[in-house]
């Protein structure tokens, strides 16, 4: 009787710990509807409002670490070349992260084929900004 008692308050403590674990996900990880809005629709100044001041961007030919303008403006020429398709042109395949980053990774579909998108991003003064940014095609 007593193993009974002791193996439920074993299982008991186990389930509580996970709930406890799970519980700490914070709500701030997900990421923001402009970003997916603004790679979903081709529009580089929504997503260039999640820049970092210096972001590096890798799109196409392009593999640096560029001032936030100048990455909207690759950005903008990449989605001038290479227009998402309709609506749900970009969709999240996995993201992860702790404490205050987070990683992306999601596929992009254009009328010219699709890309596998991943960007990181990193939360200062309670936004997140994106500090990585690549654009592949697969």
């Amino acid at each position: 009787m007593m193993k009974n008692f002791k193996t439920i308050i074993s299982v008991i403590l186990v389930f509580c710990s996970f709930l406890a674990v799970a519980g700490n996900t914070p709500q701030d990880k997900k990421v923001p509807n402009e970003i997916n809005v603004g790679l979903a629709t081709g529009n580089a100044k929504v997503l260039s409002s999640y820049f970092n001041q210096n972001v590096e961007l890798v799109v196409l030919d392009n593999d640096n670490v560029y001032s936030k303008a100048q990455a909207q403006q690759i950005v903008t020429n990449f989605f001038s070349k290479f227009p998402p398709v309709a609506e749900n042109a970009f969709s999240i395949i996995h993201d992860s992260g702790k404490e205050n980053a987070q990683y992306v990774i999601g596929k992009l579909k254009t009328e010219k084929g699709n890309f596998r998108v991943y960007f990181l991003l990193k939360q200062n003064s309670g936004k997140q900004y994106i500090h990585q940014l690549r654009i592949e095609q697969q």
